[in-house]
C-alpha cells in the first residue's frame, strides 16, 4: 500500500509541475495587461519554460549524480514553489520571464526523475500501472490546470492564481517527503543509450508524431482565450466555464484512449489527428455562439486528451527494452513542442491574426494524421 501511496505522491508532483507550465494559457490577456506586452508577447511565458525544460532534462541525472532520488524530487518541488512565488509578484515582464526559466529547470528535472523512480515503488509485477499513475498527473494537469487557474484568476486576479500554484508546489514537496522511501540513484546514465534509440524507425516515428500534435495544439490553444473573447465577446467567467468544459472532455479522451492505445497506439493517434485537424479551424467560426464555442471546446478537449497516453504508447511498443531511454527524448520532445508551438503561435498572433492560430494548429493536427498513416503500426520488443 505504501508504494501505491508512493506512487500517488509523485503523481502530485507531476500534476504540480505541468500547471505551473500551463498556467498562463488561461492568463494571457489581464497578466499581458499588468506587464506591459501584447497577448503574443506574454505568450512566450510558455514558449520559454518548455525550451527550458527540454534543455534541462537530459542532464538533470549526472546534475544530481548519487543525491537520493527522494531528495531530488522534494527540492525540485520547493523550486517550483520558489518560481511561482516570484511569477505572482512579478512587477514587469523580464521578473516573469526569470520564474518561467526556474519553472522549467524544475519541470525537466522532475519528469526525468519521476520516470525512473516509478518502478521503484511497487513490485516489479505492477510497474506499469504505477507508471501509469505517475503520469496521470500530467494527463490531468494538462486539461483541468489551465481552467482551474482561469476560474482563480476570475476571482481574485491572475496572480493569486500563480501564488495558489506555489501552495500546491509545497503541498507537493510535503507529501513527497512523507511518503517516498529512500531512493538511492542506481547508477550513470549512458548517453549513447539514448542516442540509439534514435535508429529505430517507429520511435523516430513517435517523436514526429509527439512533435506535430503537441505543437499544433499549443499554437492554437495557448491563444484560445483571446480568440473567444474576441469571437464570443466573453468575459473571464465564461472562458473559464468553457476551458472548464475542455478539462473534463480531456480527462475523459485521457481514460478513452488509454483503452485504445495499449492495443494499437497508431489507430488511436490516428482518430486523435482528424478530430484535432478539423476543430481547432472551427473554433473562430463556431465559436462565435456559446453553444458553438462549448462543442468545439469538448471535441477539443476529447481529442487532445488522448496524446499523452498515446504517444507514450507508441515509443514505448516502438522501444521495447529500451523504452526507458526512448523515454528521456521523448520528455524532451514534448516539453520542446509545447515551446515551439507557443512560440509559433505567438509569431503567427502577432502578424497575421488571433485565428491564424487556429488554422496552424489544424495545419500541424494534419500533418501529424499523415505521418500516424504512412508509418508501420510498432511492434513490442521485449
Amino acid at each position: 500500500m505504501r508504494g501505491w501511496l508512493a506512487a500517488a505522491a509523485v503523481a502530485l508532483g507531476t500534476f504540480t509541475v505541468v500547471t505551473a507550465e500551463m498556467m498562463p494559457v488561461g492568463l494571457l490577456t489581464p497578466m499581458g495587461d499588468a506587464l506591459g506586452v501584447s497577448p503574443g508577447t506574454a505568450g512566450l511565458t510558455l514558449t520559454i519554460t518548455g525550451f527550458v525544460a527540454a534543455v534541462a532534462a537530459p542532464p538533470a541525472t549526472p546534475i544530481a549524480g548519487r543525491m537520493d532520488r527522494r531528495t531530488v524530487l522534494v527540492l525540485t518541488a520547493v523550486l517550483l514553489a520558489v518560481a511561482n512565488l516570484i511569477a505572482a509578484a512579478a512587477p514587469n515582464f523580464a521578473v516573469m520571464v526569470a520564474a518561467r526559466v526556474l519553472v522549467g529547470i524544475g519541470m525537466g528535472f522532475l519528469w526525468t526523475f519521476a520516470v525512473g523512480v516509478a518502478p521503484r515503488l511497487v513490485p516489479e509485477h505492477a510497474a506499469a500501472k504505477a507508471t501509469s499513475i505517475v503520469f496521470s498527473g500530467v494527463a490531468v494537469a494538462s486539461v483541468l490546470g489551465v481552467p482551474l487557474g482561469t476560474f482563480l484568476s476570475g476571482l481574485a486576479g491572475w496572480r493569486a492564481a500563480f501564488a495558489a500554484v506555489a501552495g500546491l508546489g509545497l503541498v507537493a514537496a510535503v507529501v513527497m517527503a512523507l511518503l517516498l522511501p529512500r531512493l538511492p540513484a542506481e547508477g550513470p546514465v549512458r548517453v549513447g543509450g539514448v542516442v540509439g534509440t534514435l535508429r529505430i524507425p517507429a520511435v523516430r516515428a513517435g517523436l514526429a508524431l509527439t512533435a506535430l500534435l503537441v505543437g499544433g495544439h499549443f499554437a492554437a490553444y495557448t491563444y484560445v482565450r483571446p480568440v473567444l473573447e474576441d469571437t464570443l465577446g466573453a468575459g473571464a467567467a465564461l472562458i473559464g466555464t468553457l476551458l472548464l468544459v475542455y478539462g473534463v472532455a480531456g480527462v475523459a479522451g485521457n481514460f478513452t484512449a488509454g483503452a485504445v492505445a495499449g492495443p494499437n497506439p497508431r489507430r488511436a493517434l490516428a482518430v486523435i489527428g482528424v478530430l484535432l485537424a478539423a476543430v481547432m479551424p472551427l473554433v473562430p467560426f463556431l465559436g462565435a455562439t456559446g453553444v458553438g464555442a462549448a462543442a468545439v471546446m469538448v471535441v477539443w478537449g476529447l481529442a487532445y486528451g488522448g496524446v499523452s497516453v498515446s504517444t507514450t504508447a507508441w515509443i514505448a511498443a516502438a522501444a521495447g527494452k529500451d523504452r526507458e531511454a526512448a523515454s528521456g527524448l521523448f520528455v524532451g520532445v514534448f516539453n520542446a513542442a509545447i515551446g515551439g508551438g507557443a512560440l509559433v503561435g505567438g509569431a503567427v498572433v502577432n502578424t497575421v491574426s488571433l485565428p491564424g492560430a487556429m488554422y496552424l494548429g489544424g495545419g500541424l493536427a494534419l500533418a501529424a494524421l499523415g505521418v500516424a498513416v504512412l508509418t508501420r503500426r510498432p511492434e513490442r520488443k521485449g
